[in-house]
């Protein structure tokens, strides 16, 4: 379906779990470069694990406020990797850093929060990453109200933010969006950050399709 939501898999740390998530139809893999984070990895073990990936998966390398030459040290490392910029990176600091690689500009959920002037202020991004607005940076496993996003949004918008298997649909059919991205739903436990399970990613993927084959026909 050509028109198919795209579905990442975010915060994985180890190669059964990406095995698992390129098994269960993600087209995206993101690995977590902010120390702060429990999923952080380094750069050579995310080339590692990007290494298992099939060219028509792409690795995602996540930075929150990183330098320029940090965000090229990664790129090096794994070189087909897509950026997406968590913190507040202006749209000139996502350019500078970026060097002409594709990437996505995340977008912190809240009332009051304008997300067209956003998109048009990032509107070299590849695609808007709507997450949850929360003291620290990334969603925390947290859904935002998804009646915030306006429906004429110009952009690509990934969903994500307290998404997992069940909930995934309703969102997809509420919101749209390009692409759903999801870690913390699809874990083994809230105790178990950055291990994920490979029943709720393939039931995650699946709801996915669900949502898109419901679309389809009009449901």
């Amino acid at each position: 379906m050509s028109g198919r939501t795209r579905i990442k898999i975010c915060g994985l740390t180890r190669e059964a779990d990406v095995d698992a998530a390129v098994a269960a139809g993600a087209d995206y893999v993101g690995f977590v470069h902010y120390a702060p984070s429990p999923r952080h990895l380094a750069f050579e073990r995310a080339a590692e694990l990007a290494a298992r990936l099939p060219q028509e998966v792409t690795p995602v390398l996540l930075f929150v406020n990183a330098s320029p030459e940090e965000v090229q040290t990664a790129l090096r490392t794994v070189p087909r990797a897509l950026l997406q910029f968590h913190g507040d990176e202006t749209p000139e600091q996502c350019r500078t850093a970026a060097q002409g690689h594709a990437h996505w500009r995340a977008a912190r959920m809240q009332p009051g929060f304008d997300l067209l002037k956003f998109a048009v202020q990032h509107q070299q991004a590849q695609a808007i990453l709507l997450d949850a607005h929360v003291e620290s940076y990334g969603g925390a496993g947290k859904s935002f109200d998804w009646s915030l996003v306006p429906a004429d949004v110009p952009a690509r918008l990934v969903l994500s933010g307290g998404l997992n298997p069940a909930n995934v649909t309703d969102g997809i059919h509420r919101v749209r969006p390009w692409a759903v991205d999801v870690s913390s739903g699809v874990e083994a436990s809230k105790a178990s950050k950055g291990i994920k399970d490979a029943g709720l990613m393939n039931e995650f993927c699946a709801a996915v399709r669900r949502a898109d084959e419901a679309r389809a026909h009009g449901a």
